[in-house]
């Protein structure tokens, strides 16, 4: 089964907290990665997961961050590339995609 990232980035940091939220209680994906700009008015954040989970995560997050912000972005990729994920993992830990 292949493994994928999704990238939420919406405009708030409360729409980021309610959005990852959503997507951790809705499928089996977890935390890698999280970016804050401009003070926290912009917030990404990334999960990993199997395809299925990561996909489905990403719809309850789209839908839970849209209710309370502005979601900016919401993608999804499958098997990302080895260079990808040298940029999103920041540890070792986590470069097991």
């Amino acid at each position: 089964m292949g493994k994928a990232i999704a990238l939420l980035e919406v405009q708030s940091l409360v729409a980021a907290v309610t959005g990852l939220d959503a997507m951790l209680k809705s499928a089996d994906v977890r935390l890698v990665h999280i970016e804050r700009r401009l003070g926290g008015r912009m917030v990404t954040v990334v999960v990993d997961g199997c395809v299925a989970d990561v996909e489905e995560a990403a719809r309850a997050g789209k839908a839970a961050a849209g209710e309370v912000g502005k979601v900016k972005l919401c993608e999804v990729i499958p098997n990302p590339h080895p260079e990808v994920c040298k940029f999103i993992y920041t540890d070792d830990v986590n470069k097991e995609v």
